[in-house]
């Protein structure tokens, strides 16, 4: 009876104890459910418009090289679903939510199992995640480890499950997942790790990226790590197989798939000169903020396959120049003249060297360029009259007003600058002396152009650094005037271009995260110099013959079976080396020298820059047409006066036959004929007044303040070789009377006029002439068109005239016959070719 009553009260207690623990639970359920309903639950609607920090990206003109992303410490690009590979999709769920196409937002069972062991260890790090709560914790919540933040999340977890499709909630994942240091977003992941696009990923790349995101440090590919990564890899790849993403053979495959991580660190950046001038342009327009929130993908105008190839040749050959010449940094520019575009920077031979300040952009530092000034000052003498042809005295000179003509003096305020070859060789060519380089020869053309014209011009053409005239005098055609690498080049463009300036640009297109252009490159071409005094410049700086004696028949300057025009530079100093040169195609320039100004060997920089510079031309013009400088127009010599056509003798000219050494008439060929000048040699100023130089001469050339000055030193050099000067008497009084309109009597012989002939049988066809002075040369035509010549007895051409244009009926055969005086007469014979039977 006892134990009945024992029971029987037990079986009460226990009654007793489970209604109060019911009714407990009920208790503690609603005060839970009132503490909920008072929670602050962030508004759906704001995950829907919040905005995802996107980096601008710089890429190369093909738009498919990744140059720079400019994210600072976040780096994301925002793809959409179909951009993103099935792989890396199937991979992330099957390892970090295997159920996440099945519950709703949260899984109940990982929630108690998540709050059992929270209750336990009691510091509420156990969250049971599924993918949507993640999306949830990353997008709308902040990242504190509170009982309250774990339940916003659950209850948002449920809301967004319903609000969303599955598909696009993973998509939100996958763009905003951490893979490790500044990397977010499994586009910007397979960018960085695989040089290629999320929609490209094969199975085990995917199987490696949805393993990081659940440690990114500890399993960066980077890391000390590696085996750790692989292991989780493979777990990845075993609960695709499990969950029935991927078939056994694909596993298997998967496991064996040999993949390559591209390098971290500093080759993550390409072309770093350029990238950052882009950046700086971009920051000017767009704003820091759109830089490094709004996802701008910005394609530039860098051929970075040329770009990787002037890298290499600077570096090259900067190194060999620190040892050969002091020169221990270069640079390189490279555009489309057509167009403007920047193909090439390399501002420095590496910009991560700080023992030479190799991220210094030496493309556009204020350096002065020596003599690649030059074709400015001559393309402005050019413009106002003067010609390739004009010559001026190459002879020390004293410039300074300040100074006697005598005293050659280099002391300031004098002014006598030297050649580089130290050597004066007297009447020079303007063509001479910029192909040569001659520095006296250029001081005098700069006067004649003016040097406010001259750094108009320049201007003009592209120079953005250069002040008013006078800061710089007669200095500047020597390159007192500091300019840019990256100017001149673009102004070296304007000669390549026909006279038309197209200003440099770096960029093709800017677009924002939704595919909209915000700007894109249109053509802005301006015509600065005249067509004519553009292919004058041309001709000049492509002409190899007139830069043989300073350079040799082949230098660096010189480029077989292409025309490339270039000039060199080399300041006084020896500071600054530069070379510039260009076909129709591309316009590139190089310098060399040290960026804190110390100066170089004693050389110039036709062996200081110019192999570089060579070596990158070969590169640049293996894939760009053979295309011709073209030429200027003729000019009537006629039409020109004889100091501006190259006739420095005197300026009272006169033409004689060479052969009777008489007066030349209208019968009197142009081979036969000799211009001469009654010797009376002076500088050019006492021929020309500078300021129009076609005008009338100077009636007191003593007016202008440099005539005595460049006069001084040619009447020295008159008498020191001895030259005898002429008045007007020595101009013959007779007339050329070996020409007179009669040219030699021809004869021929095997051919009969009006005679019919078959046009398959050879003629042999012979001519002779009788007269005073011998035949030299027989021309042959048949029907105007020209089958052949002889020029020595027994002045014969055979030909089959079917096989030289004859036809059948009517012929006929013209021979111009020339003899040893330049006389000249002509005979026609009509035949006919018989019809074939």
């Amino acid at each position: 009876m006892r134990r009945h009553m024992e029971r029987l009260r037990k079986s009460h207690l226990l009654r007793d104890l489970l209604l109060s623990g019911i009714a407990l639970s009920f208790i503690l359920l609603g005060i839970f459910l009132f503490w909920a309903s008072s929670l602050r639950i962030p508004d759906l609607s704001s995950f829907q418009e919040r905005r995802v920090s996107q980096s601008a990206k710089i890429y190369d003109r093909s738009g498919a090289v990744l140059l720079y992303d400019l994210g600072g410490d976040t780096k994301r690009t925002v793809v959409s679903g179909d951009a993103i590979s099935r792989n890396i999709k199937n991979a992330t769920v099957a390892i970090e939510d295997a159920e996440f196409y099945q519950h709703h937002g949260i899984k109940p069972t990982s929630i108690l199992r998540a709050i059992l062991a929270n209750i336990f260890s009691l510091n509420f790090s156990q969250g049971g995640s599924t993918i949507t709560q993640q999306v949830v914790k990353n997008s709308l919540l902040t990242t504190d480890k509170s009982i309250t933040r774990k339940l916003k999340e659950w209850v948002l977890a449920v809301k967004l499950d319903k609000a969303l499709p599955k598909d696009q909630i993973l998509e939100v994942y996958l763009n905003e997942s951490p893979y490790g240091g500044t990397i977010y977003g499994v586009e910007e992941a397979s960018e960085s790790f695989f040089g290629k696009h999320a929609s490209d990923l094969t199975l085990a790349e995917s199987a490696y990226l949805a393993a990081i995101p659940q440690a990114p440090t500890y399993y960066s590919p980077y890391g000390n790590h590696h085996d750790a990564l692989d292991t989780r890899k493979n777990l990845v790849l075993e609960k695709m197989l499990e969950n029935k993403f991927i078939s056994q053979d694909e596993y298997t495959s998967a496991k064996k798939e040999s993949v390559t991580f591209l390098p971290q660190g500093d080759t993550s950046i390409k072309a770093p000169h350029f990238v950052f001038f882009v950046r700086e342009y971009l920051e000017q327009k767009y704003g820091q903020e759109a830089i490094q929130n709004d996802g701008l993908k910005v394609t530039t105008t860098l051929d970075f396959d040329l770009q990787s190839k002037a890298q290499e040749i600077v570096k090259k050959y900067a190194l060999e120049n620190a040892k050969t010449f002091n020169a221990s940094n270069a640079g390189l520019v490279a555009l489309d003249p057509k167009t403007g575009q920047i193909l090439v920077m390399v501002g420095s031979r590496d910009y991560f060297d700080k023992g030479i300040d190799g991220n210094f952009n030496i493309t556009l530092a204020n350096r002065q360029p020596g003599s690649a000034f030059k074709p400015f000052v001559y393309a402005t003498a050019f413009e106002k009259g003067y010609m390739p042809d004009t010559v001026i005295f190459d002879l020390k000179t004293q410039f300074s007003t300040d100074c006697q003509p005598d005293d050659f003096s280099k002391i300031s305020p004098c002014f006598s600058p030297d050649n580089y070859d130290n050597q004066f060789l007297g009447p020079v060519s303007f063509r001479d002396a910029l192909a040569q380089s001659r520095n006296v020869p250029s001081v005098k053309v700069l006067y004649l152009a003016g040097i406010t014209d001259s750094i108009s011009t320049a201007r003009d053409m592209g120079i953005t650094t250069l002040e008013n005239s006078d800061r710089y005098g007669l200095t500047l055609v020597l390159g007192g005037g500091e300019v840019t690498l990256l100017d001149l080049t673009s102004g070296y463009g304007v000669f390549a271009n026909d006279g038309v300036r197209n200003p440099y640009v770096s960029i093709l297109k800017v677009e924002n995260n939704q595919g909209e252009t915000l700007e894109e490159y249109q053509p802005n071409p301006t015509t600065v110099l005249p067509q004519n005094i553009s292919r004058t410049i041309s001709d000049v700086l492509s002409d190899n013959e007139a830069r043989t004696p300073a350079f040799g028949n082949n230098s660096y300057l010189y480029f077989p079976g292409r025309e490339v025009a270039d000039k060199t530079g080399t300041t006084n100093n020896y500071k600054d080396a530069w070379i510039v040169g260009y076909t129709p195609s591309i316009v590139a320039g190089a310098w060399a020298g040290n960026n804190d100004n110390s100066p170089m060997e004693k050389k110039v920089a036709g062996f200081i820059v110019a192999p570089l510079w060579n070596a990158f031309m070969q590169e640049a013009l293996k894939s760009l047409p053979v295309e011709p400088l073209l030429k200027p127009d003729p000019v009537d010599p006629s039409t020109v006066r004889p100091i501006l056509r190259g006739i420095w003798q005197g300026g009272t000219v006169y033409t004689i036959d060479k052969f009777s050494q008489k007066l030349a008439t209208d019968f009197t060929p142009s081979e036969a004929k000799v211009e001469r000048a009654v010797k009376n040699i002076h500088s050019i100023l006492f021929w020309v007044n500078r300021t129009d130089p076609n005008g009338p001469a100077p009636e007191d050339p003593t007016q202008d303040p440099q005539f005595i000055r460049w006069e001084y030193p040619v009447r020295q050099w008159v008498v020191n070789n001895h030259i005898i000067e002429e008045i007007s008497d020595v101009i013959p009084k007779q007339y050329d009377s070996i020409h007179t309109g009669i040219g030699p009597s021809l004869s021929v012989f095997g051919i009969t006029a009006n005679s019919s002939y078959s046009g398959s049988s050879r003629l042999t066809i012979m001519t002779n002439s009788f007269g005073t002075y011998p035949l030299s040369r027989a021309d042959f035509y048949l029907n105007d068109n020209f089958i052949g010549s002889a020029s020595a007895v027994p002045f014969s051409i055979s030909f089959v005239p079917n096989d030289t244009g004859g036809v059948e009926g009517q012929n006929t055969l013209r021979i111009v016959g020339h003899d040893s005086v330049f006389n000249k007469s002509e005979i026609s014979i009509p035949f006919s070719i018989k019809p074939q039977s």
